[in-house]
């Protein structure tokens, strides 16, 4: 067996998809999975998935984490954490209650980041979830991206945020 490389856990990875590999249909694995080929359909795993650089997944992917360097194009749910490396691809929607993005990682799709299988809106504990968009309010000429807290987004300049 080999070792995941994840520094958060502490088991083996124990399947790997070879870069000449492709797979078409359901994974489900106990423990670790390495993707360097191509896989299409469901990723299902109890420890962590990686997706090589060399990696081509068009699926669902649940899992405890998830590590990306190759391309993605899918959704994820992560009950711990989700990482993008600094040149992978990602089309897709992430759940996790932790996300780490590499400077130079490309990410298109959503991101929700809350504790626990369902997120509660109703719970007055939580912490308020946060939401960037564009504000419409002003002319077409002057749109300037807003968080859900009525603030600047100040993640981009106002020059790239133009639609």
């Amino acid at each position: 067996m080999l070792s995941s490389g994840s520094k958060q856990s502490g088991d083996q990875m124990n399947t790997i998809l070879g870069k000449d590999t492709t797979f078409t249909g359901t994974v489900e694995v106990k423990g670790g999975l390495r993707i360097d080929g191509v896989v299409k359909g469901k990723i299902i795993s109890s420890d962590e998935v990686t997706i090589g650089s060399t990696g081509v997944v068009e699926a669902e992917i649940e899992a405890n984490s998830v590590v990306i360097a190759g391309r993605l194009l899918g959704n994820i749910v992560a009950s711990e954490r989700i990482e993008l490396q600094a040149n992978c691809d990602v089309e897709g929607d992430l759940r996790s209650k932790s996300l780490v993005i590499e400077q130079g990682a490309v990410c298109c799709g959503g991101c929700q980041m809350k504790e626990g299988s369902r997120p509660s809106s109703s719970s007055s504990s939580s912490k308020p979830s946060m939401a960037i968009s564009m504000d419409d309010s002003s002319d077409d000429n002057d749109k300037e991206a807003v968080s859900s807290f009525g603030l600047p987004f100040s993640g981009k300049s106002k020059e790239k945020m133009k639609a």
